[in-house]
């Protein structure tokens, strides 16, 4: 069992940045793929970026942009978000699973979310 608490959404201007947290409980954390994900109103949820065990992915609308990391000694994911868009506003949600990546299906744990809105 894993739960997710997410932190550090916001209110931010257009070019501004913020820092997600994600904390993990759990002995297990490291074995995990976690990934970020996010959903804005009206739309459905999207794959951010996620960080297995070799190897990060990133959606091509954050790339570049976006940096996911992680330390499994504190068993917390980050997600550095820069040069944010008034199109990256959503609740965004920390997620945990195994298998691809890039699919919400792989994701057996996630966390409430946090909002973060970027003003144009």
């Amino acid at each position: 069992q894993v739960q997710l608490v997410e932190s550090g959404g916001g209110l931010v201007q257009a070019g501004g940045s913020l820092r997600l947290s994600c904390a993990a409980s759990g002995r297990t954390f490291s074995s995990y793929t976690m990934g970020w994900f996010r959903q804005a109103p009206g739309k459905e949820r999207e794959f951010v970026a996620a960080h297995t065990w070799t190897t990060l992915y990133y959606a091509d609308s954050v790339k570049g942009r976006f940096t996911i990391s992680r330390d499994n000694a504190k068993n917390t994911v980050y997600l550095q978000m820069n040069s944010l868009k008034p199109e990256d506003t959503a609740v965004y949600y920390c997620a945990a699973g195994s298998g691809a990546a890039l699919s919400p299906r792989s994701y057996g744990y996630w966390g409430q979310g946090t909002q973060v809105t970027v003003s144009s």
